[in-house]
């Protein structure tokens, strides 16, 4: 699922800073897991657990 980024902006067309911070994580994750703590329908964590492949 691909949502565009000006769909992520609030009413004054700035990105939440929790939003911000989880595309921050894809761009740069190349192997691993993204994990999103929400609390009362509000993103109050953001874990990034990066894997690191090694060729045989």
């Amino acid at each position: 699922m691909s949502i565009p980024k000006e769909q992520l902006k609030d009413e004054a067309g700035v990105t939440p800073r929790a939003v911000q911070t989880v595309l921050d994580a894809l761009e740069k994750l190349k192997f691993g897991a993204i994990q999103l703590t929400v609390h009362e329908g509000r993103l109050v964590q953001v874990d990034v657990t990066e894997r690191h492949r090694y060729p045989n």
